[in-house]
């Protein structure tokens, strides 16, 4: 019977024989057996493996390396020790591949940095496992949240001819000749003669193409899939190709946005911790010693609502005595050093700031009555500064085309945007949440390189 890791310490099948498979950890070797430590992947705790030299192929097992792969058929027996539970007396040992001497992993510390050069062997660390499970335990939290709360998954296009942001940082689409591209009569790269007749980019946001579902008729959708920025930024908080979560409500407003919000990141952190506790606790005692009290200090907090006008204020009367390296004064987009300093340090739980100046926001944003700020919300949270961006949408036609000349967007690329506001249009809201980040959060990493398979930034897009 052949049993993944998980199902084995599970089941605990005492006193049967059952197979296992999976990779060397460690051998240790004496004269009469040696001690194998395998896992397979599916859970933190290793197994340990008495392997006797009686075995047939004793003298080929003893000398295998670290990384080695092997399929073990054996006893399970109670271990002697307190921590183990039970371990394997082995019966056959079956040498899939030996690793040679120039494994790259061997049993001492390595650095995150080195680790990001030979990415295609980080899973088998206890790090990147770690990171990894509790990824996918994320990844199912968020698909069940959402289900939930009766919102429907929405694949929304990786292929876009609009700019959802308005900010210009778009990876270009195209099969034209770059040697000997298509011209217009004025010498311009004649996008007509590309695949789509158009100029075209990858997404920055699935944003726009889901208010049309919630708006159109849906009522509640969300997507989760990958989006680009070609931002030139070097940074261990923004990567060049990542995922979002985008939720879009019909009947919303920035209220319940909000409150959906904070609910979503509690019911992560919640299953994180349910199913996770022993890679949480692994990263905590390595890289963040905090890191699971304040965890359970957000997830039993409530969260924080403040203006940003009066957030502002704060900073300022506080920049008199502590230093900050960027200005605080109003119409500025907060830096996050601002943010940290509100949610760790001011009002010490995860801030929903709202009503941010128009000037610094997306064209799409729902005007207030000032006509200075928008329906806009940043839920910020200790230890990182920004996790989620969000609004109310204006849902006004007029108004939402008068943001766009202001922006000096063509609205001819956003009619179909334009008419939703004409047939039937409601007040909605929606945010994105840039799913790396939350994994980053919620395992405690402080690098964004280390929370994402293979990793894609400036001037890399290796493996």
């Amino acid at each position: 019977m052949y049993l993944l890791l998980k199902e084995l310490f599970t089941q605990n099948p005492v006193d049967q024989t059952v197979t296992v498979r999976g990779w060397v950890k460690s051998l240790r070797q004496s004269k009469k057996f040696s001690f194998m430590v395998l896992n397979d992947g599916s859970q933190f705790k290793d197994l340990q493996i008495i392997v006797d030299a009686t075995l047939e192929n004793y003298e080929e097992v003893s000398k295998l390396n670290i990384g080695s792969s092997v399929s073990v058929t054996g006893l399970v027996v109670a271990s002697q020790g307190k921590v183990q539970g039970i371990e394997m007396q082995a019966k056959a040992v079956e040498i899939y591949s030996a690793t040679t001497e120039e494994y790259p992993l061997q049993k001492k510390e390595t650095s995150l940095e080195y680790l990001r050069e030979i990415a295609h062997l980080r899973p088998r660390t206890n790090t990147f496992s770690s990171v990894f499970r509790i990824r996918h335990v994320l990844a199912q939290a968020t698909h069940e949240f959402f289900t939930d709360n009766h919102f429907a998954y929405l694949h929304t296009p990786i292929i876009t001819a609009s700019d959802a942001e308005g900010a210009g940082e778009m990876f270009r689409v195209s099969t034209l000749d770059l040697k000997k591209p298509a011209l217009t009569p004025k010498g311009e790269i004649d996008f007509s003669k590309d695949y789509f007749a158009r100029e075209t980019f990858l997404n920055v946001s699935g944003q726009l193409e889901a208010e049309t579902f919630a708006v159109g008729g849906l009522g509640r959708v969300y997507t989760f899939g990958p989006t680009f920025r070609s931002e030139n930024s070097n940074t261990a908080r923004h990567l060049s190709e990542f995922w979002m979560v985008e939720p879009e409500a019909a009947f919303f407003t920035l209220e319940d946005n909000a409150k959906l919000a904070s609910n979503y990141v509690k019911h992560l952190i919640t299953r994180a911790m349910e199913k996770c506790p022993e890679e949480l606790e692994f990263l905590s005692s390595r890289y963040a010693p905090d890191n699971l009290k304040t965890l359970e200090h957000v997830k039993n907090s409530p969260f924080q609502v403040v203006t940003y006008t009066d957030a502002v204020k704060i900073l300022e009367d506080v920049s008199k005595t502590h230093k900050f390296e960027y200005e605080v004064k109003w119409g500025i987009d907060l830096q996050t050093e601002h943010e940290r300093f509100l949610a760790e340090q001011y009002f010490k739980v995860p801030t929903i700031v709202t009503d941010y100046p128009k000037d610094i926001k997306a064209f799409y944003m729902k005007l207030n009555e000032d006509g200075k700020t928008v329906r806009a919300m940043d839920v910020l949270v200790p230890g990182i500064g920004e996790l989620i961006g969000g609004s109310q949408r204006e849902e006004n036609y007029e108004k939402l085309l008068k943001r766009m000349t202001e922006m000096k967007l063509d609205p001819k690329d956003y009619w179909w945007y334009l008419d939703l506001r004409r047939f039937g249009s409601v007040p909605h809201s929606g945010f994105g949440l840039g799913f790396e980040r939350v994994v980053m959060y919620i395992t405690g990493m402080t690098n964004i390189r280390d929370v994402i398979a293979f990793p894609r930034f400036p001037r890399n897009a290796e493996f």
